[in-house]
């Protein structure tokens, strides 16, 4: 197990790593290069809409690879999305800007983000169901959330290289290929986690299904298709705020609060390796008091801290756009530490790669592709405190708390001891 859940958090740290590098550079750089016609905010905007693109893509992703997932097996959905999606952000790094190719430079930058979505929406499906499969059910949340760690490390990882090079380089060298650098290195990263993936061995839930699917998502729509609605509609709080703290709070701060980008990056990481390790004892808590109330109680927390949080960022004090950063992040991981194991759990072996995955990604549509255009929007036409973003965000906590109220819990209950008869 512990091999196992190694190398399926190295995976999706890979895979995410390559996901949120391009948020990043979308909120300091990718506007001006690839979109030097339009304003400071226009051009904001339009990398936001192509970083909006790769969340569209994940729930075809998820079509696609679930059903090489519930037809083929888990584990070769985890060397081909990685492929795909290491490709991909390889070549946005070599892609020519505006200036050389013209309209050319947007139009494949919206393509290969959406080659990067369709390969994400794979990872995550794969990566947790044989991780989940394989897993003992008293401890199915805690190994599951391993994966769940990945993104975290990614992220400090893709944040990590941008905030060296931007620290190191001069703004000129930062914007001519600095910003470069992390794309390239996503090659590097593929290569190694093929490595750690070629051997694991096959999900054992998967090897005793003896009735396949014909064609999963067909299923999973029939017969499932209520339950991918509220799952999508609950997710959809955790990647708003995930997003709006480390993607738009990027730009809204360099932009109108005129904090570095050095110090920005650096009060979203240190809250994103908060909640990286505190993801383990969330699932824990799952494993003992099950998945819903850790999801109810984290999406309720959403809604109380979103106001509070846009103030502290307002702030401009690093110290204090820290703390509302990671008051935003430990809500977030109440909840997605446990949904590894819960999603899974929702849905019969024969379609439960593309049942979960499809709702998990379609989450990411709702709550990931819309925040950081909208709140970008909202927080322009607001004073120095941006209300408007937090009561939004507040909304969709709201609607996520009511989707997961309508959910069931799936935590393994022990069976009682029978006591030996006497006599």
């Amino acid at each position: 197990m512990l091999r196992l859940a190694a190398a399926s958090l190295a995976g999706t740290a890979i895979e995410f790593y390559d996901f949120f590098v391009y948020g990043t550079a979308a909120a300091l750089v990718l506007g001006p290069l690839f979109f030097p016609t339009f304003s400071p905010l226009a051009g904001t905007l339009a990398a936001f809409v192509t970083f909006g693109a790769g969340f569209l893509a994940r729930p075809l992703g998820s079509v696609l690879f679930g059903h090489i997932g519930d037809r083929r097996g888990r584990r070769p959905v985890l060397v081909l999305s990685l492929l795909l999606t290491g490709a991909s952000t390889v070549a946005v790094g070599c892609l020519p800007s505006y200036g050389s190719i013209g309209v050319a430079a947007p139009a494949l930058l919206l393509v290969l983000r959406f080659l990067q979505g369709l390969g994400l929406g794979g990872e995550w499906g794969g990566a947790v169901l044989l991780t989940a499969e394989h897993a003992p059910p008293g401890r199915r949340a805690l190994w599951s959330s391993f994966p769940q760690v990945g993104p975290a490390l990614g992220f400090v990882l893709a944040n990590g290289v941008m905030l060296a090079l931007s620290a190191g380089l001069s703004d000129a060298e930062f914007a001519a290929w600095g910003w470069r650098v992390p794309f390239w290195g996503a090659g590097v990263l593929a290569l190694s986690g093929l490595w750690l993936r070629s051997s694991l061995a096959e999900s054992p839930r998967f090897l005793e299904i003896d009735d396949f699917a014909r064609v999963p998502f067909v299923e999973v729509v029939r017969h499932h298709g209520r339950l991918v609605l509220l799952t999508a509609g609950a997710l959809a709080a955790g990647y708003a705020v995930f997003y709006a703290v480390t993607t738009w709070s990027l730009a809204y701060a360099t932009e109108r609060l005129g904090v570095s980008r050095t110090v920005m990056l650096t009060c979203v990481m240190a809250a994103v390796v908060v909640k990286a390790s505190l993801t383990p004892f969330m699932a824990v808590l799952g494993d003992r008091y099950g998945r819903r109330p850790m999801c109810l109680t984290g999406c309720a927390a959403c809604c109380l801290w979103m106001l509070p949080m846009v103030a502290l960022l307002a702030t401009g004090q690093p110290l204090l756009m820290f703390l509302g950063i990671l008051g935003a992040l430990i809500s977030f991981i109440t909840m997605f530490a446990v949904i590894a194991a819960y999603l899974p759990e929702l849905y019969e072996a024969r379609v439960r790669c593309t049942g979960a995955a499809v709702g998990y990604n379609l989450g990411g549509v709702v709550g990931g592709a819309l925040t950081p255009i909208v709140a970008t929007a909202l927080a322009e036409h607001s004073g120095r405190v941006p209300w408007s973003v937090g009561v939004y965000l507040t909304g969709v906590a709201l609607f996520s708390l009511a989707c997961f109220a309508l959910l069931p819990e799936t935590r393994p209950v022990p069976a009682p001891a029978v006591e030996p008869a006497t006599g």
